[in-house]
């Protein structure tokens, strides 16, 4: 009679996210929290990095013939592609074999440390590539520079962790755009500033440091431009999670419950389908990629006596640049259907797998 109805029982407490002082990443997730704009000073600091790792892949590709001949590794000039297709594949050989170990350390020890150590390694191997004046030399800088860029993995990580949910999909288009423009700008420097003795014997003598080192040139100009993206990585903030009770990620924990969790038995990654067929799918993307970079530079330098062009290095940068605008325009519209029609986080995940 009169009472009042008694209230409806309140939902489960909102989780509330706990966070530990001295922890970069929850230091980060606080301030996507605090802030509703986008991260543009780390998202710029994730693209130069990017596009400077990027650089010394493509670059290779406009004068590898021109250094196997004149390495003078190959007996006859119908093997010049046989030797180069060992130099151009050193790079990836490295990579494969490291890319996994960088991975679990960007894991334990921060994503910043590895970033920091790939750009130094692309300063000083790069350089040194270009120094090469023997065929040993040339595949061994190849090889550790490879090894030792464990670049990529990190650098996507990094993109979403600085972003919040809705931004994701920028963070890692980002990233894409980066590899783009080093898809354009890497051959263009390769091609033109390849053997400037004989390209621009008006500006370089055959006496000079670049006429003794032909291939120098192109390198030392990535070589510096690493230099100041490594500089710029002194205002990278680290977004590791660097405590035990976190996992990759900010957890979340009700106040006053005890944390008991009970781990379900891991499924093998062997039979995680989805990821397979994604890694599947990418490593026949990725060979065709490098597969048309390098045996059409080597096709087109050919003689015309071998079904070749004749192309010089500057021909062949300029083609592989045009190719690169396509790929990068081609990349812009997949990531703009994929975030208009699945919406940010789907396409994220997506476009990182």
């Amino acid at each position: 009679m009169g009472e009042s109805p008694s209230p409806a029982p309140a939902p489960a407490a909102a989780a509330a996210k706990v966070y530990y002082e001295g922890c970069p990443g929850c230091a980060m997730e606080r301030r996507k929290e605090s802030s509703t704009g986008t991260p543009y000073k780390e998202l710029f600091f994730v693209g130069i990095t990017t596009f400077a790792s990027s650089l010394p892949i493509t670059s290779l590709f406009p004068f590898l013939y021109f250094m196997i001949q004149d390495l003078h590794v190959a007996q006859r000039e119908e093997d010049i592609g046989f030797y180069a297709g060992f130099l151009g594949a050193s790079y990836m050989v490295g990579r494969g074999f490291a890319s996994i170990f960088w991975g679990m350390v960007a894991d334990r020890i921060g994503r910043k440390p590895v970033i920091v150590f790939s750009l130094f390694t692309v300063i000083v191997f790069n350089t040194l590539f270009g120094l090469s004046v023997k065929y040993w030399m040339a595949i061994t800088t190849r090889l550790l520079l490879g090894a030792l860029n464990g670049f990529l993995a990190p650098i996507k990580a990094y993109s979403i962790e600085v972003c919040r949910d809705d931004e994701q999909a920028l963070g890692i288009s980002i990233v894409n755009t980066a590899w783009g423009l080093g898809l354009i700008i890497g051959p263009a420097i390769g091609g033109y500033l390849a053997q400037p003795a004989k390209q621009y014997p008006h500006i370089f003598h055959d006496k000079s440091t670049f006429g003794r080192f032909p291939y120098l040139l192109p390198c030392l100009c990535i070589s510096i431009f690493a230099t100041f993206a490594l500089i710029s990585c002194i205002w990278l903030p680290e977004t590791l999670h660097k405590h035990a009770k976190f996992e990759m990620g900010a957890e979340t924990a009700e106040a006053g419950t005890t944390q008991e969790s009970t781990e379900s038995p891991k499924k093998s990654l062997w039979k995680n389908w989805p990821l397979m067929s994604s890694i599947i799918t990418y490593c026949v993307f990725s060979l065709h990629d490098t597969a048309y970079s390098e045996i059409f530079s080597l096709w087109t330098v050919s003689g015309r006596k071998y079904g070749g062009l004749s192309f010089s290095s500057k021909d062949v940068g300029q083609v592989l640049t045009v190719a690169g605008v396509s790929l990068l325009v081609y990349q812009i519209f997949v990531y703009r259907w994929l975030n208009n029609t699945l919406g940010p986080v789907n396409s994220t995940r997506i476009a990182s797998e």
